[in-house]
């Protein structure tokens, strides 16, 4: 093999489509029970189109680990909530006799818990993926990770967005050194300065925003009109910073004398979210256009305006309901589909193809790591609802 290698992507958009909608049908019709196994099938399927060096990364989670996880994570979330939610209420009404301030803080409370959370899920998914025979795998720090987030949320809050990029690289700098291949630990070199040419113009962007807002709202509401131009100039450098971050960020990483170089183009994700983003936007219209000529066309007016007399009416008012059930949860599936084939596997193809490895000789020493327990898998990420992609 040679010392520098490529990462291709192989997998073909089709058989993404067929799986994601099989799973997806699977799902609505077990009442979301079978998601844990549609995620995994998922992921099996990314992880073996990617291929660095032309080996695939191989995952080897289990469902099963999935759904125990996530019963476990509901029960202890409930009784924690609970309890948390109770004692904050009594607290915020004998001191402040209100009960917002107790909805505020519980919200708040939530916050160190949802990034300790994320953690775990990153330190499960890397635990059960390997490449060429090896496990990923991670370092206990969930809660020193979930102490660091909110300390560095704080900072970069009071900073006014300027300490952005040092959150950004401080907070992968800790995951990335807590991360191993095998007996061999990566390192994030580097330092949060290289970040910050990229996140210039995002700032900038977002500081005019605001200087419009507040002009408008305290002077000339006319103001308002130059969101509409600046608005979508922040969204294009928020991206264009985001991208040009993971690509910095995974150049400066080291494995033990393997080196990472990653040059993704913020121009092509951004052409991959926004034709993405606008085919899945027409694709959903024509449903929900259906939908609505169908509710005008076969229900009475009286039904319209009052949606309880649909159980005194005859068939077509019922061949009506069961084609807005059908068309609803048919939209939730279809997005899901869509977003896969159209936006999810095309910028993970692009990653991928963006990266290269340098010095792939020096893995011939990096011996197994032993195997992980599932620890509650993903199950609080479940719970908590963090929205992975995958």
């Amino acid at each position: 093999m040679s010392d520098v290698v490529s990462t291709a992507f192989v997998g073909a958009r089709r058989r993404l489509f067929g799986l994601a909608l099989k799973t997806g049908i699977a799902t609505i019709l077990t009442l979301g029970f079978y998601r844990f196994w549609a995620k995994t099938r998922l992921r099996r399927w990314y992880w073996s189109s990617i291929r660095p060096g032309g080996h695939p990364l191989e995952y080897t989670g289990d469902g099963v680990e999935k759904i125990t996880g996530f019963l476990i994570a509901v029960v202890i979330l409930a009784f924690w909530l609970a309890i948390v939610n109770l004692l904050v209420m009594f607290a915020s009404l004998s001191i402040f006799a209100a009960p917002q301030s107790a909805y505020a803080i519980s919200i708040l409370l939530l916050v160190p818990l949802w990034f300790w959370a994320r953690y775990r899920a990153r330190a499960y998914t890397l635990s059960r993926t390997r490449w060429r025979g090896i496990r990923f795998g991670m370092a206990p720090g969930a809660l020193g990770y979930a102490m660091r987030a909110c300390l560095h949320w704080v900072l970069t809050i009071a900073s006014l967005g300027l300490l952005w990029p040092r959150m950004t690289f401080r907070l992968e700098k800790y995951r990335t050194d807590r991360t191993y291949f095998g007996t061999a630990r990566f390192e994030q070199g580097g330092r949060a300065l290289m970040l910050y040419r990229a996140f210039a113009p995002a700032y900038v962007a977002a500081l005019l925003c605001v200087g419009a807002g507040i002009v408008g709202a305290a002077a000339d509401p006319r103001a308002f009109w130059l969101l509409l131009p600046l608005v979508p100039l922040f969204l294009a450098a928020a991206l264009r910073y985001r991208v040009r971050s993971i690509g910095i960020m995974a150049s400066e990483k080291r494995l033990d004398g393997l080196k990472l170089a990653a040059r993704p183009s913020p121009a092509g994700i951004g052409r991959i979210v926004a034709y993405g983003g606008l085919a899945i936007l027409i694709l959903l219209l024509l449903p929900v256009l259906g939908l609505a000529l169908a509710q005008l066309l076969l229900l009475p007016e009286e039904v319209l305006s009052n949606p309880f007399d649909l159980f005194s009416l005859g068939p077509m008012a019922w061949l009506a309901a069961g084609l807005f059930v059908v068309i609803y949860f048919g939209v939730f599936l279809m997005w899901g589909v869509l977003r896969h084939a159209l936006i999810t596997a095309p910028m993970l193809r692009h990653y991928a193809e963006s990266l290269t490895l340098e010095g792939v000789g020096a893995l011939e020493a990096v011996a197994q790591r032993p195997g992980a327990a599932a620890r509650g898998a993903e199950g609080f990420a479940e719970a908590l609802d963090l929205g992975a992609a995958i």
